[in-house]
């Protein structure tokens, strides 16, 4: 049974994501604030952590930064009011892996536990299954009808990372912050030139489609 992590302050909200997570047969754990909680993963081990970001004394953002500089690597998912898209980036850049805005809808929530913790489970074997696709981390190989493919490092990363969530939205800035950090001299264009060889690579690929969305960025659909 998977181990969830609840840090929210609001303890009304606390126990109904804990009911939920329970009702769909997750071990949930609860902490008020982010000092309560690095105390509890000292003890313990979680596999998903979810966060508030406005909670007294340490903030989620400030609670993430030292969970990533510990090496703790569970996915974590910040629940918050904050909503614009400079508290979205802040929360990326900080080690997040996904964002809801409140009010939320918890089956969403749900929805979203169970593909970070797919996706992690995936990166923890190094492989990664879309339909009858394959991607093989360690190798940055491709494996589907048309035979297997070894990708540039930088190509093979955004597609793990498109397949990794599959219909959700990827602005074009958290692509780059993602996949090419803080590397000099890389502008949107880099970006859209690794799109479109990827999308020639696998324009006969019958599991997925690279999908522009005008104004925000791309994301994979099923065929």
């Amino acid at each position: 049974m998977f181990k969830i992590l609840v840090v929210e302050d609001d303890l009304d909200l606390q126990g109904l994501f804990c009911r939920a997570l329970k009702r769909n047969q997750y071990e949930a754990a609860a902490a008020d604030n982010a000092y309560a909680a690095l105390d509890m993963l000292d003890k313990g081990n979680y596999d998903l952590i979810i966060s508030d970001v406005m909670m007294p004394g340490m903030d989620g953002f400030e609670f993430v930064r030292q969970l990533r500089a510990a090496m703790m690597d569970m996915p974590v998912l910040f629940i918050t009011a904050k909503g614009d898209i400079m508290d979205k980036q802040s929360g990326f850049m900080a080690g997040g892996d996904d964002y809801m805005v409140k009010p939320i809808d918890i089956n969403e929530m749900l929805l979203r536990v169970t593909a970070l913790l797919r996706r992690a489970k995936s990166v923890s074997e190094k492989k990664l299954h879309f339909g009858g696709t394959l991607l093989e981390y360690e190798k940055w190989t491709v494996t589907d009808a048309g035979g297997t493919q070894i990708l540039p490092q930088k190509e093979f990363l955004l597609l793990y990372k498109l397949l990794s969530y599959p219909g959700q939205i990827f602005t074009r800035q958290q692509i780059l912050n993602d996949i090419w950090g803080m590397e000099e001299y890389v502008d949107s264009h880099t970006l859209d030139v690794h799109i479109s060889r990827l999308r020639e690579r696998f324009r006969t690929n019958p599991d997925f489609e690279i999908v522009t969305i005008r104004g925000l960025g791309y994301r994979v659909m099923k065929r």
